[in-house]
């Protein structure tokens, strides 16, 4: 036992050696490692795991293969390889040591945890650490060198410090240096590129092949802009890979590094289609936001696509803990405000999170009257509409602070997300009093309101929990909704709109004035769970409600090895 223990604190020692330091906040239900029973297995916190690991439910990731050509057939194997490099990349980049972290965990389950997690902290638990010897999460993963703190770093005179596709190491002398992800993987990412190159060989598209030979050249240059204009321009292809460094939600130091992922898509055509007009509304919806005239006047890019796919692999930061059911890209606030983005629905992972946790909840936490509002329907506007928000509002701050993003560092994902969020529920109700969308608004809202129960327990690590979280509050504070006497929640339709106005005007101002510290204060006291709604979200876990889905996934699941 004595030597499995050192070994684990060895491991601490290797993994901060590679650049692992700090942490963040804290979620739902579950038990406390400081409490685990003395008899639990040296190697882990066995009764944590046990509890945790059933959070999950497998979901099987599928598609009508029907639907494609016979060189489709043969490309998506290319790209599924190619992909799990990414795999490999973003393992790097959140515990390289994970080899030898799993070689000395005798258990299976706790293995299987680690693996779910992408190293040994819970991600839907406020990254509490589940492998015994084993600290906080850092913040910055391994984007900074260890034990540097977030003002040394600051301080420190580098150019082009906060390279969204670098690190920060020290050489052998002690000196700083930012080093080229092209550089530092450079292995890796040859031979996804030859995957996509070998795949674009095969495309009939010619947007898919320019997009692939684009992408396969981005991958080891670390220059992304023209691949993410010729992905914008692709509109006839039937397969789709998102494959990169994209999102910064690691680096919750500075929000700056970005981190591996790739989604392996199938369009659903007919879906797609359906989708289209929506994006030509974005101006007129921009105009008529709910906040002062100063924080409205960017104009939203409207070559924007709004597409609908079945997702057949998720890869990297993608793949942890909470998983995505749409998407929104490029990030490049440039190029959205030139070209916009396109909208990515995931409808069959999103079918499966509505089925098998959103129904569950709404069940046990919607008041029974209002039980007949919860549908897909309105779940997937919903989810579209958040996609499509991320094009509205303010992207550059009216204070000369530059864009919003650079104002608010590691404080702009979560109310990003919390924007979104809340002008996608703006645009819903904005399209169905023009007759642009159909249906009743109380399945919208009342769907949102079982939306809000399910992204809380993400956690205060997510920035989508986080975001939910201040929603909840602020709309409790509106009277938005009632906890009953049954201990359910009950929409007040009226008031539901008025707050969701008000929230708009909240977010948007804040972004725009892109006050950093006005930012943190409200994350601090207002995305947090309150003790009653934490008691109700026990209640879930208690029935066995799963918190996410896993993937059974890859060309054998597919069929086309």
């Amino acid at each position: 036992m004595k030597n499995i223990k050192k070994a684990a604190h060895l491991l601490i020692g290797c993994a901060m050696a590679a650049g692992i330091s700090s942490c963040t906040g804290s979620n739902t239900n579950s038990g406390n490692t400081s409490t685990a029973k003395t008899n639990t297995s040296p190697d882990s916190l066995q009764d944590y795991v046990n509890h945790r690991i059933n959070i999950y439910e497998t979901v099987k990731l599928t598609t009508n293969l029907n639907e494609l050509s016979v060189n489709e057939r043969k490309i998506l194997p290319l790209l599924i390889q190619a992909a799990q490099i990414m795999d490999e990349l973003f393992w790097k980049q959140t515990y390289p040591e994970r080899d030898s972290l799993l070689n000395t965990i005798r258990d299976e389950k706790t293995k299987s945890f680690v693996r779910i997690n992408y190293g040994p902290w819970d991600r839907l638990n406020g990254d509490k650490p589940f492998v015994a010897g084993i600290g906080p999460k850092p913040e910055g993963a391994t984007f900074y060198p260890a034990g540097m703190t977030k003002e040394s770093i600051e301080k420190a005179d580098l150019k082009d410090k906060f390279n969204a596709y670098s690190v920060i190491r020290k050489d052998a002398s002690g000196k700083l240096n930012v080093v080229p992800y092209h550089v530092l993987f450079a292995t890796e990412l040859q031979q996804a590129s030859s995957l996509l190159k070998q795949a674009a060989l095969l495309a009939d598209d010619p947007g898919l092949k320019k997009y692939l030979n684009l992408r396969s050249e981005a991958l080891v240059t670390d220059n992304y802009t023209a691949s993410d204009y010729a992905w914008l321009d692709m509109k006839n292809n039937g397969l789709d890979i998102i494959i990169g460094p994209i999102e910064n939600y690691e680096d919750k130091m500075f929000n700056a590094r970005t981190s591996y992922e790739s989604y392996v898509l199938v369009k659903d055509k007919v879906w797609s289609k359906r989708l289209a007009k929506y994006v030509s509304l974005l101006p007129e919806l921009q105009k008529g936001l709910p906040v002062a005239e100063k924080y409205k006047k960017e104009a939203p890019g409207t070559d924007s696509e709004l597409n609908a796919y079945d997702v057949v692999y998720y890869a990297g930061d993608c793949n942890a803990g909470s998983k995505t059911i749409a998407v929104n890209l490029p990030n490049d606030e440039i190029i959205q405000q030139k070209k916009g983005t396109r909208r990515s629905q995931l409808k069959n992972a999103m079918k499966a999170k509505f089925d098998k946790i959103l129904l569950p909840i709404a069940k046990e936490l919607i008041d029974k009257d209002q039980q007949q509002y919860i549908k897909f329907d309105a779940f997937f506007s919903n989810v579209m509409f958040h996609e499509v928000a991320h094009g509205l509002g303010i992207k550059k701050t009216i204070s000369g602070k530059g864009f919003v993003k650079e104002a608010l560092k590691e404080q702009y994902s979560w109310l990003e997300e919390g924007k979104a969020d809340i002008l996608g529920l703006y645009m819903v109700t904005g399209l169905l009093k023009k007759g642009e969308l159909t249906g009743d608004i109380k399945d919208f809202y009342t769907t949102f309101m079982a939306g809000i129960l399910r992204s809380v327990r993400f956690g205060a690590s997510s920035a989508h929990g986080k975001a939910n979280m201040q929603c909840f509050n602020y709309f409790k504070e509106k009277g938005a909704f009632i906890r009953t006497s049954e201990g359910t929640y009950k929409v007040d339709f009226d008031k539901f709109a008025t707050a969701m106005n008000g929230l708009s005007n909240l977010i948007i101002t804040l972004q725009g004035n892109g006050d950093y510290n006005a930012v943190a204060k409200v994350q601090k006291e207002k995305a947090l769970i309150p003790a009653e709604l934490q008691s109700d979200l026990d209640k879930l876990s208690k029935k066995g409600i799963p918190v996410d889905i896993l993937f059974e996934q890859g060309a054998d699941v597919l069929g086309v090895k």
